[in-house]
């Protein structure tokens, strides 16, 4: 939970630069720039209060902190991150964004942006203990969150993505959401829904729900390529048994039964019903030279 000192953030506007959460002032902004909205980026400007004060206290950010954000769009949530942190690192494609980034964020000396592709960007560059905030456009999302989670850097993420992906990065065992992403986040971090937000609360609205997801980092997380193979190739058709599916990924398929009875499931199990814990035990019985061989940190 976000602790007292950022319990009470919110997203007012002071005398350093406009309301950015105003649908009137977002629109003159882009009129002035000669800009519109590019949804093929994902570009869905938050103009919600309540939703921007809820990423800004989950992401709790302080003044000893690195903050970097992905998106920052017009500028309105790196705005409230740079009241609160000690140094913001914004990473924005558009070019054309630029200039309005430079108008807005001009009171924040200490908010940097840098015009790059968030895919190519090296993260482990961050500060130990950084703080990752992203407004994340679903055809990036997970390649970015992957990028961060592992990169070793960050203490925490909060991110705004499609309430689709948010329930598949916090979904546990035999839910319908539950998959090898569900997973890949449950080896790194834990991770919980702050709250849903609405279409009506970006502009332009997009086509579905949102939701923000906030992410605690394990620092003990390593690199499992063993296991996360095997969850892969489990996951490889969900209608079928994960005895089919390891078949196919060349174990037998008498081994994968004994080592599943053994475990306590039943051998005709799927993968969505086995947890982290089962799946690192699986491995270790089916594949114990991948599991035992030294892994790059």
């Amino acid at each position: 939970m976000p602790s007292s000192r950022n319990a009470s953030a919110t997203a007012e506007p002071d005398d350093r630069g406009p309301a950015l959460t105003s649908p009137r002032v977002v629109r003159d902004l882009l009129r002035r720039h000669g800009l519109g909205a590019d949804t093929s980026l994902g570009q869905h400007f938050l103009i919600d209060r309540a939703t921007l004060a809820s990423i800004v206290a989950a992401a709790e950010p302080a003044p000893r902190d690195e903050v970097w954000e992905v998106g920052p769009g017009l500028g309105t949530l790196t705005v409230e991150l740079a009241r609160r942190a000690g140094r913001v690192i914004a990473i924005e494609l558009d070019r054309r964004l630029l200039p309005v980034l430079a108008e807005t964020l001009a009171p924040w000396p200490h908010a940097e942006v840098r015009h790059a592709d968030a895919l190519r960007v090296d993260f482990t560059t961050a500060a130990p203990g950084a703080v990752f905030v992203a407004n994340l456009p679903y055809q990036v999302g997970t390649a970015v969150l992957s990028s961060v989670l592992s990169c070793g850097r960050f203490a925490r993420a909060v991110v705004l993505v499609q309430k689709e992906v948010a329930e598949r990065l916090v979904a546990t065992a035999g839910s319908a959401a539950y998959g090898s992403l569900s997973l890949w986040v449950a080896h790194h971090a834990r991770a919980r829904i702050v709250r849903s937000v609405p279409a009506g609360a970006f502009l332009p609205p997009p086509k579905v729900t949102s939701a923000v997801v906030r992410l605690d980092v394990d620092p003990a997380a390593r690199p499992d390529p063993a296991t996360f193979t095997l969850i892969r190739d489990g996951f490889r058709h969900r209608r079928k048994t994960l005895v089919a599916n390891l078949r196919a990924a060349g174990d037998d398929p008498s081994d994968v039964q004994r080592a599943l009875q053994e475990l306590g499931f039943d051998p005709r199990a799927r993968a969505e019903v086995l947890d982290l814990a089962t799946f690192r035990r699986l491995a270790q019985r089916l594949r114990p030279r991948a599991v035992s061989e030294p892994q790059a940190t």
